[in-house]
């Protein structure tokens, strides 16, 4: 497994991945980023990439409408998906990540079926561009982020993946371990983010070896269904930031890197 990060597409994030040990970056160029001007500059992410000797491990898309309110898939959507699907191509990056949203008018069933073509569109255009597409377990504007879900369309999909962060499993109270034995097989992609919650709610999302997650088990797992891909550290907390949040990055590198085999 290689250890990496969420960072911004620019070269500062190489740099810092570079100082940190790590092997990769990820760009996730979600709803309200400038999805133009990330792709405008992938020639430059490119020469940062060779530069520093730091690859892109995934490209995601995360909050997006994909269906509109008539179960059409939106075409002005797909196109972008397939220019991030181009640009992970160019850049030498196996994954594109993305969610579907459930439109209430619809049945579950419905959803299931304009999500399998949605998605078996860009398996198509993928596999054309040597890319893999996968799934993420965040409920963000995204309905196929369990069991269910999971069992019928990648129970259908046979070539699509999943992301997966067991912060998203645990805040909907949600077995992550059993999701892991279950659908670890399937994973592309993994991210590394601590998730605490006191009370029964969500409180923090601390860095990872400072939360409530059993990343020994977790570890476990993964080597057990033979996961060798990515695992990708998410800062994510606005009470860790700053220096302080350097040094929670710093702590979880560590973490992380002694439970490699």
């Amino acid at each position: 497994m290689k250890l990496g990060l969420i960072g911004s597409p620019v070269e500062e994030s190489f740099i810092k991945a570079k100082d940190k040990g790590l092997s990769f970056l990820e760009f996730c160029i979600n709803i309200n980023d400038d999805i133009d001007q990330f792709l405008e500059n992938i020639p430059l992410i490119s020469k940062w990439s060779k530069t520093y000797d730091i690859g892109i491990q995934s490209i995601g898309r995360w909050g997006t409408d994909k269906i509109d309110a008539n179960g059409e898939i939106i075409e002005k959507e797909l196109q972008k998906s397939f220019q991030l699907i181009d640009a992970a191509s160019f850049l030498g990056c196996e994954n594109f990540v993305c969610g579907c949203n459930f439109v209430k008018e619809l049945s579950y069933y419905e959803n299931c079926r304009i999500a399998i073509e949605f998605l078996s569109k860009l398996i198509e255009y993928g596999n054309e561009k040597g890319v893999k597409i996968s799934t993420y377990n965040c409920r963000w504007n995204n309905f196929i982020c369990d069991d269910m879900a999971w069992t019928v369309i990648h129970g259908y999909l046979s070539d699509l993946g999943i992301k997966y962060d067991p912060s998203h499993s645990r805040y909907a109270s949600c077995d992550y371990l059993k999701e892991i034995r279950d659908w670890g097989n399937r994973f592309n992609h993994v991210h590394i983010k601590g998730s605490l919650i006191v009370n029964g709610k969500r409180f923090d999302d601390p860095p990872a070896g400072l939360d409530q997650t059993d990343w020994h088990s977790f570890m476990a797992i993964l080597y057990a269904v033979q996961y060798k891909s990515g695992l990708s550290i998410e800062p994510h907390s606005h009470n860790w930031e700053g220096e302080l949040g350097e040094k929670g990055l710093d702590f979880t590198i560590d973490y992380i890197k002694k439970l490699l085999v």
